[in-house]
Parts: structure tokens; sequence; C-alpha cells
């Protein structure tokens, strides 16, 4: 057992952890709620499925995976998003990277048996790091996708686009860690433009014209490729994206996280504000770092430098933080390119 074993097993039963595997522009996610019970409990297998989707995490891949564990800025000042990638070498992460609708065949690695009859076809993202898949046994949705392989799902008068929209079939997000599988509705017409609550899927093809394998708020080492995300419970945002009061027991959580598997020069960023604020350092005597990623962790250290002022009841602490706020955390448009701001898988 890798020490990353306890851990994935531990948030896949918390309901407050969400998931999500695929690339930028191309999710597939897996949330539960509360009350919601799991038709498969298979934690010594990293396994869990609910009637809406289901995660499987491949046990025998851990010990080549690397944890990544990052904050990101939210557009909203009093919020800030966190989530650890399971990372694994380029040259072991990559897939098949088909650039047309592709047949893969039945499901025979389904995780729930009734599945394994479904007929999967990789959709021709062309993503480098995950088969972007649906699947269905529905002979008319069959026929369809079949008249259509070879083609991309983008192409002009391509039926295959509006069956799969109509049709709803199951998404499979397949990496080289495992899988997620979503049993919902596709968010679209039929759901009121909104994706469902709980498991669903994300396919921007502006995000995917980028050709980023993950976004640029990510902090993944050079010569790694994130394959899955792990999305602790939030403790400022609910899961739905709402605020919700600042949990003090899932910020000490996830910082112990941070402390394990984060990035140096974040810690140092963040250390680094903190032993300012309560040094009584001025804020105009201070120098920000100068990377991209040290200001954004600076900033998010001043957030919750305020949050943990504001729980404690430290009006004193409070006001020095809001000060070096207005010097430090204004808004800019590096800002606005978080797309993890809106729910704990997103």
């Amino acid at each position: 057992m890798t020490d990353l074993e306890p851990l994935l097993q531990r948030h896949l039963g918390d309901w407050r952890s969400g998931w999500s595997m695929g690339s930028f522009g191309a999710i597939a996610e897996f949330h539960q709620d509360a009350d919601e019970q799991p038709v498969i409990d298979e934690p010594l297998d990293l396994t869990r499925a609910t009637r809406r989707g289901a995660i499987r995490l491949e046990r025998r891949r851990l010990a080549e995976a690397t944890a990544v564990a990052y904050e990101t800025l939210s557009p909203k000042r009093h919020r800030w998003s966190h989530a650890v990638a399971l990372c694994l070498p380029e040259a072991r992460a990559r897939r098949n990277g088909h650039k047309v609708l592709t047949e893969i065949g039945p499901d025979d690695d389904a995780i729930r048996g009734i599945d394994r009859t479904g007929i999967l076809f990789d959709m021709g993202l062309g993503l480098p790091q995950c088969d972007f898949c649906v699947r269905t046994s529905d002979p008319k949705l069959l026929g369809e996708l079949r008249a259509n392989l070879g083609r991309s799902l983008f192409e002009a008068g391509n039926g295959a686009t509006a069956a799969i929209m109509a049709a709803h079939p199951h998404r499979v997000a397949l990496t080289a860690l495992g899988r997620v599988e979503v049993y919902q509705k596709i968010g679209g017409p039929d759901t009121g433009g909104v994706s469902p609550a709980g498991p669903h899927t994300h396919l921007l093809p502006k995000l995917l014209a980028s050709g980023r394998t993950h976004s640029a708020n990510t902090p993944i080492p050079q010569g790694l490729l994130p394959l899955a995300f792990l999305h602790p419970g939030n403790p400022v945002i609910g899961p739905l994206g709402e605020d919700q009061p600042f949990d003090l027991d899932l910020h000490e959580t996830f910082q112990n996280l941070l402390t394990r598997y984060g990035t140096a020069e974040a810690r140092m960023a963040k250390q680094a504000i903190s032993t300012a604020i309560g040094g009584s350092v001025p804020p105009q005597d201070w120098t920000p770092p100068v990377s991209r990623a040290a200001k954004a962790a600076a900033r998010i250290a001043l957030r919750q430098e305020a949050r943990l002022a504001a729980h404690h009841a430290d009006t004193r602490r409070a006001d020095i933080v809001t000060d070096w706020q207005v010097a430090f955390d204004q808004l800019d448009p590096e800002a606005a390119e978080s797309i993890e701001d809106e729910a704990p898988g997103h």
C-alpha cells in the first residue's frame, strides 16, 4: 500500500469530497450527497458507485503517481479553491489521443456489472491523458454513432453530436489512473441549460482548442500530466458553489495536505505573509514575490488570514489583514482564469 491509498480511501467515503478526470475543457466529475447511499462501496479497491455515477482509481498505478496539492484564487475576494492532482510521468500518462469518433467495443471494465455489455465510443477529442467516451446499448444511438465513425464530432453536419445530446448516454473518462463514469443527463436543453447536481460532465470546445492539458493555475511539475483530481471539502464554498460559513476543520485538513504535497514556492509565500502580519509589518514595507504562483499563494494567504481572524473574533488582526488586502489582493485578469470556483469539482 502506498501512502496515498489511506488518503484516497478516506475521501472516497467523505461526501464532501469531489473527484474529476479529464483534461482542460473536457471533465467528468463524481460527487455525492450527504445522505446518498452507494450501490458499490469497495474502499480497499478504491471504487465507489451511486445510482448517478461512479469512480475507480487504479491501486496498481499509485506507486508511480505524484500528488500535487494546490490552491487557486477565486474572482471573489473572500473565497479560494483547492485540490490534489494525481499525476504520472508523461510517457506513462498518454492515451490514444483519437481525434475522430472511434468505436472501442464492449466496456468489460465497467464499474457496475450491468454496464459491461454497453459499447464504448471514444468521442475523438484528442486529449493527451484521457479517452473521453460515451457508452450505450441503445440500438438507435449505436446506429448513428457507427454511421459517423472516423468523423469529428465538431464537423458540420455530423448527426452523432445531436444524437448524443438527445439520448444522454453514459459518459466515461478513462485515464491510466482509473475512470469516472457519469450516468446522469448531459447538461443542455433537457436540463434547463445547467449541469445536474452530482456526477456530471463538462465539454467546452473553446477550452479544448487551447491544447492545454490543465489550467494554467494548476502547478503541475514539468514532465508530469494530471490524470485525476481530488477536491476535498472546501472551507468557504458549499457543494453547489454557494458561500458557506468558514469551516476551520476543513481548512486545517487541507493545510496539512498542502504541507505534505504542496509546492515549496506556495508554502514559502504563505509563510512570509503570516510572519509579516504576525510581526505587524506595514504592507508598504513588504516586498511581494515575483512569480505568478507565489503572488497567488500570498493573496490566498491573505484571504485565509481574514477568515481566520473573523472566526476567532480577532478584530485587531482583521483590521491589519484588511490593510494588506487593499495593498495586495486587488482583482486582476489572472484571477479570472480560475475555473475551479463555482463548485468543488469545477
